[in-house]
C-alpha cells in the first residue's frame, strides 16, 4: 500500500462526508444524504475507513436480511433446514473514494464486513450483496460469492465458507 495508515470505525456524526467521491453518483449521494437517517432508524450500520488525518477513504453498510430457501441452488438447499427463509446479513453498499482506488481497500472492507458478520451473536447463514453493475459483480465473484440462480447481480457467500477469517486491517 501507499504507506498511509488506515483504520475501520463506525460512522459517527463528527465524520465529514462532504469530500467523499467514489465515482458512483448513487453511492456518493446515499453516503452524503441518506445514511445517517438509516442509522438513526436502525435499518443499517455504516463502517468507514479513515486515514490518519481523518479523511474517509471508503465505507460499507450492513443490515439484517433473509433469503428465500427456494432462491438458493439445490445443492445448498439440501443442507439447510426446511424453513421458508434463511437468516442473512446484507452488505447494501460498498464504496472507496477515487483517491484511494487500487490500494485494496474494497477487498479489505469486504473482509471486515465478513469478519463482523462471523463474530455477530446473531446467527446468519450468508452475506448478501447487490452488485451495482457487472464490474461490482466481478469483484464479488472474485471473492467467492455465488450468483443467485434467478436474480441478476444479486450474490451471496455462505459464512461457513469463511469461518476463521481474521479481520484485515486496510
Amino acid at each position: 500500500m501507499s504507506g498511509a495508515q488506515f483504520r475501520v470505525a463506525r460512522l459517527e456524526s463528527g465524520h465529514s462526508r462532504s469530500a467523499f467521491c467514489s465515482g458512483s453518483e448513487p453511492l456518493d449521494r446515499y453516503f452524503k444524504q441518506q445514511v445517517t437517517q438509516d442509522i438513526r432508524r436502525r435499518v443499517t450500520a455504516c463502517y468507514i475507513v479513515l486515514t490518519n488525518d481523518q479523511q474517509i477513504a471508503g465505507y460499507y453498510t450492513l443490515a439484517s436480511a433473509s433469503m428465500l430457501l427456494s432462491d438458493l441452488p439445490m445443492a445448498l438447499v439440501k443442507k439447510l433446514p426446511r424453513y421458508p427463509t434463511v437468516p442473512a446479513i446484507r452488505m447494501g453498499r460498498l464504496a472507496v473514494d477515487k483517491a484511494f482506488h487500487g490500494l485494496g481497500l474494497g477487498a479489505a472492507l469486504l473482509a471486515d464486513a465478513l469478519a463482523r458478520s462471523i463474530r455477530s451473536d446473531i446467527a446468519a447463514y450468508a452475506l448478501l450483496v447487490d452488485a451495482k453493475d457487472e464490474s461490482a459483480e466481478a469483484f464479488y465473484r472474485h471473492h467467492g460469492f455465488i450468483k443467485f440462480p434467478s436474480q441478476a447481480l444479486n450474490l451471496f457467500l455462505p459464512l461457513a465458507t469463511v469461518t476463521g477469517l481474521e479481520p484485515q486491517r486496510p
